[in-house]
């Protein structure tokens, strides 16, 4: 029997729905953020609309290995970088509303500039960059590693865009200067699920299961070169993806 989720009306509902509730949520930190604190603001209320709308376009989640990682990290003392495979749009609200650390996403500015989202972005402390020129560029990265040192732990994509297949894609090189000029932890992590969930293309979410699998940390230091940190970094969120 066809579920009730199938029904092109109920896509259209929740995509209605979910649009309202967008601004609903985005007004109510900004509401809450003189008495809270912008961040504080931001986590106690953005998760709450992002697990409602997965309960209800019926997927389920799961979070495994986070109580093995060191309780600095988890408790956010110690700054790191999650760095996680990148099946679906759901991703980043996903990883805000189940990581229990609350780290934050780096953004190219222009995210900033966009009504609503943008206001969310600055309210979380988003790391913003510039990506337009090479210089601006570098000079970003090393004022968003500055940050980190600062103790803003960050989640990034390391393969930079979505992927169309299911499958890893390469890794750029950008995510792990970042790490080894921040000197902090990469903490691996791989999604299950995701790409199911809502797939490149797709125009609902469908029922599924949200897994996230945490690995162990790894030290820049440790590495001899760059390379050698994405290749191990590569083979983790493989293995965690996958298992």
């Amino acid at each position: 029997m066809a579920s009730f989720r199938d029904n092109w009306a109920f896509g259209i509902v929740t995509m209605v729905w979910g649009a309202i509730m967008v601004v609903v949520t985005v007004v109510s930190i900004l509401i809450a953020a003189p008495f809270l604190g912008p961040r504080k603001a931001f986590f106690t209320i953005a998760p709450m609309f992002y697990r409602s709308v997965f309960r209800v376009c019926g997927v389920t989640w799961a979070i495994e290995g986070w109580e093995e990682l060191p309780e600095a990290i988890r408790n956010g003392t110690q700054p790191c970088i999650f760095m996680c495979n990148h099946e679906s749009q759901l991703d980043p609200p996903f990883l805000v509303g189940i990581l229990p650390a609350h780290p934050v996403f780096i953004a190219k500015k222009e995210v900033k500039y966009i009504p609503f989202v943008g206001w969310a972005a600055m309210c979380a402390g988003v790391i913003f960059i510039d990506r337009g020129h090479r210089e601006r560029a570098i000079g970003s990265l090393s004022q968003a590693a500055a940050g980190i040192r600062s103790g803003k732990s960050v989640v990034v994509f390391p393969e930079g865009t979505r992927t169309r297949t299911g499958e890893l894609l390469p890794l750029k090189k950008g995510s792990f200067n970042l790490a080894i000029e921040a000197q902090v932890p990469v903490v691996p992590m791989g999604l299950n699920g995701a790409y199911q969930v809502l797939a490149p293309g797709a125009r609902r979410i469908s029922p599924g299961h949200y897994r996230l699998r945490v690995g162990a940390p790894l030290d820049p230091a440790s590495f001899q070169d760059r390379e050698a940190l994405m290749a191990e970094t590569r083979q983790s969120i493989l293995r965690l993806s996958r298992g």
